[in-house]
């Protein structure tokens, strides 16, 4: 019979897992601390939506605390020790774990994957050939490209050919990407991107690849059921249960038994336990802790959504809703957005969960929106009267410009 854990020790693991046990830097956060962070999580997921940061930046921020957001620029972008591919949707990821991903590119040069960009490789070869050569030349966004060719025919969509051949070459791992400021994706050869070294490394099977990234799954959750451990990485899901059940019977793996969990969970060798969790932050939506909902659910009894999609007369809590951790719980969510022109952060609604201790939480939740803001770029914050956390952050002072009736 398998080992059981109580939801307690599952958060404590999955909180621990994703470093949040990690002692606070003693000093300005560095390269360093960027490092240990991605070894912790192995992925940092990618998102174009910039309403309070652009969400690559918060999970460095959720565990660190205040930092330069350049610095992830640099690490990421400018010393290429991390790059970009599709893993948890288009994420960053460090730079040695490269050929775990060649079997995704394999299977797209082969076609599985959006058709429009397997038409235009069949249909246009030589333009794509003639766009590989122009990145070989130098560096370079779309609009750099001698010839666009803005698109012909409806099921081109919105975007140039231009722009869909180097989607393809980036898909195929001919190409990888860069940023320039404004999170313009700047094209280069990826053996420009990925050190020699690396690239020459034999390319795993995609069994023995998926085995690999299973075992970062479970190192950055801790503990999980099939369907998180395949998603981690968006894995095959049949495959993915066969390699999974290959690493139990490896002993790679323990399958456990968690309280309230309908399906078995998988928990990694070097999961550790605490015996507490004491943190305080505010977390992306894309964070590993929340992005499955359904396991944000099991695990912190926690239902929660964006709502950036959802129509304005049906939200519940905001636009862009960021879930709030104190110690070893989800306790609130805020409704933020980041006023660039006047250089604010705001708190357009904040709002507890049932039977927490609003003014407790707001004791604690103060100077990270003080950190925040200044991670953002604002000089402050300010605080809408809206929500049922929001009176509680006020009485606690919550920035001087605190204030404000409405939206």
């Amino acid at each position: 019979m398998s080992r059981s854990l109580s939801i307690a020790q599952a958060r404590r693991i999955a909180l621990g897992a994703q470093g949040f046990c990690d002692p606070a830097p003693r000093s300005t956060v560095d390269r360093r601390h960027l490092r240990r962070v991605m070894g912790r999580l192995n992925l940092i997921q990618l998102d174009s939506v910039p309403v309070v940061i652009r969400t690559q930046y918060m999970p460095i921020f959720s565990r660190l605390g205040s930092y330069r957001t350049e610095l992830l620029d640099r690490v990421a972008y400018r010393d290429d020790e991390w790059f970009e591919t599709w893993a948890h949707e288009a994420s960053l990821v460090p730079v040695e774990a490269e050929p775990l991903f060649r079997w995704s590119k394999g299977r797209a040069a082969a076609g599985e994957t959006w058709k429009g960009l397997v038409e235009l490789a069949e249909n246009e070869p030589g333009y794509v050939a003639d766009v590989l050569a122009q990145v070989a030349e130098r560096p370079l966004v779309v609009g750099e490209l001698a010839d666009q060719r803005p698109r012909e025919g409806e099921w081109w969509g919105t975007r140039s050919l231009g722009a869909l051949a180097l989607d393809w070459l980036f898909r195929i791992g001919e190409v990888g990407i860069r940023r320039r400021p404004g999170f313009t994706k700047e094209f280069d050869l990826l053996d420009r991107i990925v050190p020699a070294a690396v690239r020459s490394r034999p390319a795993p099977t995609e069994e023995e690849a998926h085995r690999e990234l299973l075992m970062r799954s479970a190192a950055a959750l801790g503990v999980g059921t099939a369907t998180d451990l395949i998603d981690y990485y968006r894995l095959p899901v049949r495959p993915g249960r066969v390699r999974l059940a290959e690493l139990v019977e490896d002993g790679r793996l323990e399958e456990v038994a968690v309280e309230g969990w309908e399906h078995p969970a998988y928990l990694h060798p070097d999961a550790t336990r605490p015996r507490s969790v004491r943190t305080a932050t505010i977390l992306s939506p894309f964070d590993p802790i929340v992005w499955k909902r359904d396991r944000a659910e099991r695990l912190w009894d926690f239902e929660y959504r964006i709502e950036i999609y959802t129509p304005a007369a049906k939200r519940v809590y905001g636009y862009y809703v960021m879930p709030v951790l104190v110690d070893e719980r989800l306790v609130g969510r805020l409704d933020l957005k980041t006023d660039r022109e006047a250089r604010v952060l705001r708190v357009q609604g904040a709002f507890a969960e049932a039977g927490v201790d609003r003014d407790v939480v707001a004791e604690r939740l103060v100077p990270v929106l003080g950190d925040l803001a200044g991670t953002v770029g604002a000089d402050d914050y300010e605080v809408v009267r809206r929500g049922d956390l929001a009176d509680a952050l006020l009485a606690q002072g919550a920035g001087p410009r605190a204030g404000g009736e409405t939206l």
